[in-house]
């Protein structure tokens, strides 16, 4: 079976790729040939055993814009690539994490009649999903919420299943994450993450408050690769302050062991990952995310049970405050119970067969079977 992916090419649609992909097993290789297609910008270097190809990609925008001609041009230079690509591997099925670098891929394989299964990670639907579901076979959802942006005629083609996490970043182990981040005192961990990215606001207040902020815990900061030569050499070198440009896998899976609490944006893959290893965490959404899609996300992942302890705390960027900041961490790493509470809270929103669950859907468009 020859399945084909592709998405907008950034972090939060490769890693659900690789999960989905890894729940084929260790002898997929003899039953299945993997491809990806798609933009370059961060699926180059992370697609370990799918052959990749990248092609041209132009944002569907929203407004209006002087670069919207050349957009149009780079669109329909990717259908072209596009085009010629799926001619050349004609998988059964693409899957589609959506991003509007997968719209020539989606466009031309409907015109193939290849099946084409959608997914989408957030609780408000990206722009490329909601044109293209008219062209796919289903829709997988990762929020229940998304159901209501798509029209009734199409509801019938809508799953919710999740977003999918790559199981290495499981079962990592407290003490062998305090050697490998060199973290000595018996203060509480705080790891603080912008996504693939980084955050550059995250990233600035944590540097105003960072001698206040050392004082109640250690730090594991992950910056982002454009913010951290500026912020080393802001912070200098603190033994308690562990700053990273990025962590891979390995990395993040020790990461996530050492944490007693994580603060980070709202992306859907951050959360559904902070939910698979059952952490507490501070969401701090982006104001500018297409759709207000991150704020949605924090609210859906948040969202009390019977009116008990909601499973994170949210922070608007718009009123955060070095004290606001601060006070909420120290209220929450003064309260235990209430983080335990979170933390359990977190595990029970992520479902741990979300990836062979995506696999079983992809499977139906086996023509061997």
């Amino acid at each position: 079976m020859r399945i084909l992916f592709t998405g907008g090419g950034t972090g939060g649609h490769i890693y659900p790729i690789i999960a989905i992909k890894s729940a084929f097993g260790e002898t997929a290789a003899d039953k299945f040939d993997f491809y990806y297609l798609g933009p370059d910008s961060f699926a180059k270097e992370n697609l370990n055993g799918i052959k990749a190809k990248f092609i041209s990609a132009g944002k569907l925008r929203r407004y209006f814009s002087l670069l919207a001609p050349i957009d149009l041009i780079k669109i329909l230079i990717g259908i072209i690539q596009s085009f010629v690509h799926l001619f050349i591997w004609m998988p059964d099925v693409v899957f589609s994490k959506g991003g509007y670098g997968s719209f020539p891929v989606v466009f031309a394989a409907w015109l193939y009649k290849i099946p084409i299964i959608l997914h989408d990670s957030d609780a408000v639907p990206g722009l490329t999903n909601r044109k293209m579901v008219r062209f796919a076979k289903k829709i997988i959802l990762s929020f229940d919420n998304a159901k209501k942006y798509f029209k009734p005629k199409y509801q019938n083609k809508i799953i919710v299943i999740g977003n999918p996490v790559r199981k290495e970043l499981l079962g990592g182990n407290k003490e062998e994450a305090r050697k490998l981040f060199k973290i000595n005192s018996t203060k509480p961990v705080v790891l603080i993450v912008g996504g693939s990215q980084g955050a550059e606001k995250i990233n600035e207040i944590v540097i105003n408050t960072l001698s206040r902020f050392l004082e109640i815990a250690e730090i594991i900061h992950v910056t982002g690769e454009k913010n951290f030569k500026n912020i080393e050499k802001e912070a200098q070198k603190l033994p308690t302050y562990h700053i990273y440009p990025f962590l891979n896998t390995e990395q993040l899976k020790y990461a996530f062991a050492a944490a007693d609490l994580i603060i980070s944006r709202a992306g859907a893959t951050f959360i559904f990952e902070i939910a698979a290893v059952g952490k507490p965490s501070i969401l701090i959404p982006l104001p500018s995310a297409a759709s207000d899609h991150q704020r949605e996300n924090a609210f859906e992942f948040v969202n009390p049970l019977a009116g008990g302890q909601p499973r994170a705390i949210i922070l608007e960027q718009e009123n955060l405050t070095p004290n606001l900041f601060l006070t909420a961490i120290s209220n929450l790493l003064n309260n235990p119970d209430k983080l335990r509470q979170m933390s359990e809270k977190a595990k029970i929103f992520y479902n741990p067969n979300t990836a062979e669950l995506i696999r079983d859907e992809i499977l139906q468009y086996d023509k061997k079977s």
